[in-house]
């Protein structure tokens, strides 16, 4: 069966205006990541929003909370803003028991060619089906069980929380 893969917008998905110095959201990239990586895993792929996870809101985690209840596949995989992604990890740990997901983002937009989007994504397609049922965070090689993870704003990376 096929991994699902739910976007949602956040720095992976983002693009540089390079007239105001601005980031914003165009399309995802994730088909030609997909397709740069040589993929052989089926992916059966869904843009659910494309926002900043600091701008996310209720509603919009309630929707990826539904998505994930509905899709028949038991691996999922969410791209998603770093800065929320916990709070969203968190809702769905408590919601989802029987399926692996597993959300990941990027530090750096995918399009500055300098991105760790690109290995983040790998990992967290190959941790999604090898960890047992459960909601994960999967970032610069490690994954962190949902609930026991946060974002280290000094350093910009994820730690395991106590």
């Amino acid at each position: 069966m096929a991994i699902r893969i739910f976007i949602t917008g956040g720095t992976f998905d983002k693009e540089y205006n390079m007239l105001n110095g601005e980031l914003y959201f165009k399309d995802t990239h994730l088909h030609e990541l997909l397709e740069k990586g040589r993929n052989t895993v089926p992916a059966e792929i869904r843009t659910l929003m494309m926002v900043d996870s600091l701008e996310m809101t209720d509603e919009d985690r309630e929707l990826i909370a539904y998505q994930c209840e509905q899709a028949d596949e038991k691996q999922i995989v969410i791209t998603h803003g770093t800065d929320t992604m916990s709070v969203t990890a968190q809702l769905l740990a408590e919601r989802i028991k029987n399926k692996t997901i597993v959300l990941t983002g990027a530090m750096i937009p995918i399009k500055f060619g300098s991105s760790d989007g690109f290995f983040n994504l790998g990992s967290a397609i190959a941790f999604a089906q090898s960890l047992p049922h459960g909601v994960y965070v999967a970032m610069n090689g490690r994954y962190f069980k949902a609930g026991k993870v946060r974002k280290n704003r000094q350093t910009g990376v994820f730690e395991e929380t106590v």
